[in-house]
């Protein structure tokens, strides 16, 4: 069973079986704690959900570490005033879960760019539905990068933009990760808070939709400083 067909099979409302049913998915509301455990369920291949706790102050989220046992993941949300932009989730590789919970507790690992495709969809689809043809063609044709995870925190929590305009002239947008193989030999010489651990800067649909109508334009600056916007701001 893929990520997307045990995603459907834990009730979260998304039937991801194939790529017509995904064109059609969305994915929890990113302000709620329900959107870091799809993220866990989709990039494990699994149906652990583990408990999840949403920050608003950017340096508690920092420096958290999920746990495999017990489950626990994190979850931050950056606001452009009252508009949820960005989420950033803090979970648990598939390997790690597995050494804990059986070989059957997860499977193929996937990482954030493929969540970040979700987020597209559904944008595509609610401009669609509202029957914004234009804007629904230009968010289709966003670049989703296929950004290599980084192996450092530090590197996680870099500055970086969230879109920008690309060579080709086309929107494309980043999501920066950090994927730590619990597979790997390199986990032997590890402190334990640090294995098998997988995090993910994720565009919002309410993001991707602003970009495609022209609200806001691309190369938001994201930063992960003290006084990032993890609240909902006054215009």
């Amino acid at each position: 069973m893929n990520c997307f067909s045990r995603f459907a099979a834990v009730s979260l409302g998304l039937a991801l079986s194939g790529l017509s049913s995904l064109q059609a998915a969305a994915l929890p509301a990113p302000t709620s704690p329900e959107f870091c455990t799809a993220v866990q369920l989709l990039t494990a291949d699994t149906v652990r959900t583990g408990t999840n706790e949403v920050f608003t102050d950017m340096p508690a989220y920092r420096a958290s570490k999920p746990m495999v046992n017990p489950h626990t993941i994190f979850q931050v949300v950056t606001y452009r005033g009252q508009m949820p932009i960005m989420v950033s989730c803090k979970v648990k590789g598939s390997a790690h879960l597995r050494s804990e919970y059986g070989d059957d507790a997860a499977g193929e690992q996937t990482f954030c760019p493929s969540v970040t495709r979700l987020s597209q969809a559904q944008a595509v689809a609610e401009l669609e539905q509202a029957g914004n043809a234009d804007a629904a063609a230009k968010a289709a044709a966003f670049v989703v990068e296929e950004n290599e995870p980084y192996t450092t925190g530090q590197s996680y929590l870099s500055d970086f933009e969230l879109s920008f305009v690309g060579e080709d002239g086309a929107i494309h947008l980043n999501s920066p990760g950090l994927f730590q193989d619990y597979d790997s030999w390199v986990t032997l010489i590890l402190p334990e808070r640090v294995e098998g651990q997988v995090y993910c800067h994720l565009a919002t649909a309410e993001y991707l939709k602003a970009l495609a109508t022209g609200a806001l334009e691309p190369g938001t600056l994201i930063t992960t400083a003290d006084d990032a916007p993890v609240t909902p701001q006054a215009e």
